[in-house]
């Protein structure tokens, strides 16, 4: 199987040379960024708060790196999840990734971006027993044709060997972009927005579960989530997302 899987890849070459994911420069394989594409992205990587995740400030940079492992949001207001990670910083080398594969139908960015999450929430996997990712509407999966956070999610099943559990939440509501709220708005907005489908309670009653989305901007969705998933039995909660925002907050600090 192996030896015909190679000539699968090498016929594959042959036929569509490798081409970098986001600007089709030559690359050495398939589904790889070009040099200067892999230099643009920034990885996430201590410090950062160890609850939430959210990057701080980098001594290197000149700043000041908060005292402790946990962000003064998370000191102030712990969240429901018991932690959170992402892959990268949510910025213009990481939006050339996640744009495309979420709004233009380049699905096969999940698995690129699925393997750099495996590597930033190890630890999360280990704890984990099952993956599920934030749902979306209905009437915005029918227009999008497909829910990034279960791509990545489905991905990172098959890498980890953690189960993959698709339809254990589901949003009950469209919810509008949240981007431009306050964190009070966003809770309301939130608010009832999900639900467990119907026999939930009884396959994540006492598990731990990691919940995949593709980019955690201020944790609310997150915490939605997590919050139904907790009041539904389960035992613990994490959160792994491709990307994060970083807290502007601590940015300016």
């Amino acid at each position: 199987m192996v030896a015909l899987r190679a000539i699968g890849l090498s016929l594959l070459d042959a036929l569509l040379p490798p081409a970098c994911l986001t600007c089709e420069e030559a690359v050495g394989e398939q589904g790889a960024l070009c040099a200067a594409c892999f230099a643009r992205l920034s990885f996430i990587s201590t410090p950062h708060c160890d609850r939430c995740g959210v990057p701080f400030p980098h001594e290197g940079l000149g700043q000041r790196v908060p005292e402790g492992l946990r962000c003064e949001g998370c000191i102030a207001r712990p969240p429901a999840f018991d932690a959170a990670r992402a892959a990268l910083r949510y910025d213009e080398g990481a939006k050339a990734l996640i744009l495309p594969f979420k709004h233009r139908d380049r699905t096969e960015l999940a698995r690129p971006l699925a393997r750099h999450m495996a590597r930033a929430g190890a630890g999360l996997l280990r704890e984990a027993e099952m993956l599920v990712p934030v749902p979306l509407h209905r009437w915005r999966l029918f227009a999008r044709r497909h829910n990034q956070a279960g791509l990545l999610a489905a991905e990172l099943a098959r890498l980890s060997g953690c189960r993959f559990e698709p339809m254990l939440l589901r949003r009950r509501r469209a919810t509008r972009p949240l981007g431009e709220l306050g964190a009070r708005d966003r809770e309301a907005a939130l608010a009832g927005a999900f639900a467990l489908a119907p026999g939930a309670e009884r396959r994540i009653a006492g598990r731990r579960i990691l919940l995949v989305d593709d980019v955690m901007t201020s944790g609310a969705t997150a915490e939605a989530c997590a919050r139904c998933l907790l009041a539904g039995g389960a035992a613990w909660v994490g959160v792994l997302a491709a990307a994060r925002v970083p807290d502007p907050r601590l940015e300016a600090a």
